[in-house]
């Protein structure tokens, strides 16, 4: 009989795991959706409101949304680790992340500051491939490379992409692409549910610095904004974690690549930001890329 007030936390899985390539991918085109929408409300916010505040507001929320619904059903044994000091890394690298892709959503249309954002897999698989020492075959690095390529197009350095906006954008993507190799060695031992909620609360401490800076009091409808900010932010970090656990990082990444088709979208929509020929031809490339990968992995599953 188990004891009262033992509860069994989250489950975690050993370093021979089973992948589950196709779900995890699932599971990050469905991160892409959502932090493409939260993308946009940052970069609506941030016009009205400093940096610090945006990004305190949002995560947050996030944190709160997420504890609701993981505590009841784990308990308090989910915040049992025995990485703090990894968890603390991951945070402040992916605070600095967030930070500049926040500072370039002020400074440039959102589809530019997603598209340059998608170097992050290329660093993902060269972090993958160099510390945790994952396998990445000849057709994964060819259909990276052909998604890079596609980047550049979409960012066109040859006009106007490397202003200061851009660079932040890839300060971003390379904290990003560390970040997202580093959450891949760390699911061996951590469940995504504790993963989730120690990046949120340490995040939460980390931008509550920025708040003494400046603040800004929020209207009503602002107030609604930071809420579905915040909660897709929560869902979306949840998925991105859930992708990372079930499978090799250089198979999940390049997914993210989509993002670029649901911010040129929402950038239409709320900015009347017109994709030029660059950027479709570009997100061709890229998502092409990541259908090839998909089909592939599918297919390396249904032989396994």
């Amino acid at each position: 009989m188990r004891r009262a007030g033992s509860k069994k936390g989250p489950q975690t899985t050993g370093p021979n795991r089973r992948e589950h390539v196709p779900r995890a991918i699932a599971y990050m085109i469905a991160a892409t959706v959502v932090f493409a929408g939260s993308s946009a409300v940052s970069k609506w916010l941030v016009q009205s409101y400093p940096v610090g505040e945006v990004l305190f507001s949002r995560t947050v929320v996030a944190f709160a949304a997420c504890a609701v619904f993981t505590i009841p059903r784990t308990g308090w044994s989910v915040f049992r680790t025995g990485r703090l000091r990894h968890h603390v890394l991951r945070s402040v690298s992916q605070g600095c992340s967030q930070t500049f892709l926040l500072i370039a959503f002020s400074l440039m249309p959102l589809a530019g500051a997603i598209a340059i954002n998608f170097s992050a897999p290329l660093f993902a698989t060269l972090a993958s491939a160099l510390l945790l020492r994952e396998a990445v075959g000849a057709a994964r690095w060819a259909a990276l490379l052909v998604g890079f390529s596609g980047v550049l197009i979409v960012t066109n350095p040859a006009a106007q992409s490397f202003q200061i906006g851009a660079l932040f954008a890839l300060g971003n993507a390379v904290l990003y692409g560390s970040v997202t190799a580093g959450v891949r060695s760390m699911t061996a031992t951590e469940s995504v549910e504790t993963l989730t909620l120690y990046q949120l609360a340490l995040l939460s401490a980390l931008f509550a610095l920025l708040l003494p800076w400046q603040w800004i009091p929020a209207g009503m409808m602002d107030t609604g904004l930071i809420l579905l900010n915040g909660t897709s932010n929560a869902m979306g970090q949840f998925w991105w974690t859930r992708a990372l656990h079930l499978a090799p990082a250089s198979a999940v990444a390049p997914f993210y690549y989509l993002s670029l088709v649901w911010a040129s979208i929402l950038g239409f929509v709320l900015w009347h930001e017109v994709p030029t020929a660059h950027v479709v031809l570009g997100s061709i490339i890229v998502v092409a890329s990541g259908i090839f990968l998909l089909m592939r992995e599918s297919s390396r599953s249904k032989r396994s």
